[in-house]
């Protein structure tokens, strides 16, 4: 059992894991009826949590083998095959030596290696080698997932990654490895929309029409409060009503910040006690006053112009039509020109997110932190 039932990083079994009960089914049936798929959704929204609590529903953990694989902080096709490369090791080390030794056979990369516990015991080890041709790896993992004598599901999370690799032939590889495969159905998830959507829906590219198309929307706000009364009930707390749904509208419904707030309104709860709805906005104000070291160094990294069009977007708190006069005018910005390439560089960055011609500050909390200075 977890010491604090509103889990913020991680999947730690359904009993923590909030609703979602309609896209798990959805996700399960297209997946196990031979499709592949593309979930968006924006960030923090649980993505990857249903990925993990769709791949542990009992028929699919019977009768596949399941991997995901979070290329988020990789850079390039080299940091994508050695991530696949040992996420695939990791998970078949506990299905047993059979299929282990099967992966170690298949993939060239994968070296012995001698390690050390905590007492100074060596035991043998396998790892992820240098990569010397990712090409070639790629193929080589691909060839043992067409020869598992299990079916595969494979998510690739924030997918959208593949499009800053310096190689411009990834989306290209990947969809002929894919297509070629018989043996697998993929979710390929991410939360940069619009990149996602011109991967798969623009008829240039390599995706296109090859999957089908599941948006995670906010979980329901009854569901929320249905959630979280149990947990505080189960653990001899109480909740006052209104407490949710307080949270739920001030982060719209974002499910990391729920999450969040009520871990830290759990462990502020003593035994026998109830959590009233005031104590949200402590929460909150404690959050941002813990990061506010990591806030000040990212706006410190920024240069004047970043943080200029940073503070103008997070002023507006939705910004549209950030080109245009009016905003330019209102929040005394240079030319358009000038502030397309440094939104350009905001959203590298991932400070700034958009969807549907509306730009955001990313991080909600750091939203507030900037809105005080």
């Amino acid at each position: 059992m977890a010491n604090n039932p509103f889990i913020t990083s991680g999947y730690e079994g359904p009993a923590y894991f909030c609703d979602r009960e309609e896209e798990t089914k959805n996700l399960t049936q297209l997946l196990t009826n031979g499709n592949n798929v593309v979930l968006m959704s924006p960030r923090r929204m649980g993505k990857t949590g249903l990925l993990y609590h769709t791949f542990q529903q009992k028929d699919i953990q019977k009768a596949w083998h399941t991997f995901v694989i979070d290329i988020y902080s990789t850079k390039n096709l080299n940091d994508m095959v050695a991530e696949m490369g040992k996420v695939m090791l990791n998970t078949l080390q506990s299905k047993g030596e059979r299929h282990f030794k099967k992966l170690v056979r298949t993939i060239s990369s994968l070296k012995p290696g001698l390690s050390f516990d905590a007492q100074g015991n060596p035991s043998w080890n396998i790892e992820v080698g240098t990569i010397q041709n990712p090409d070639y790896t790629l193929e080589q993992i691909f060839s043992y997932i067409e020869q598992s004598e299990h079916p595969c599901l494979v998510a690739i999370d924030e997918f959208q990654q593949i499009s800053y690799y310096p190689e411009k032939n990834v989306e290209a590889i990947l969809r002929t490895h894919i297509q070629r495969c018989r043996n697998a159905q993929f979710v390929f998830s991410g939360s940069e929309r619009h990149l996602l959507a011109e991967m798969f829906h623009s008829p240039a590219r390599p995706f296109y029409a090859s999957t089908s198309t599941l948006n995670l929307e906010s979980i329901r706000i009854e569901k929320y409060v249905e959630f979280a009364r149990a947990h505080f009930e189960n653990a001899g707390k109480q909740l006052e009503i209104g407490t949710v749904e307080t949270i739920y509208e001030r982060f719209e419904g974002v499910t990391w910040y729920i999450q969040k707030v009520l871990n830290y309104l759990f462990a502020d709860t003593p035994f026998g006690a109830c959590c009233r709805k005031e104590s949200v906005d402590e929460a909150v104000n404690a959050i941002v006053k813990d990061n506010s070291c990591i806030y000040a160094d990212l706006l410190y990294q920024l240069t004047a112009r970043q943080k200029e069009l940073l503070l103008a977007i997070n002023r507006e708190e939705k910004a549209s039509a950030i080109t245009g006069s009016k905003f330019l005018k209102k929040h005394h910005l240079p030319a358009a020109s000038s502030v397309q390439t440094t939104i350009k560089s905001l959203m590298e960055k991932q400070l700034v997110t958009r969807h549907l011609g509306v730009y955001e500050v990313y991080d909600k909390f750091f939203g507030l932190w900037l809105s005080r200075l």
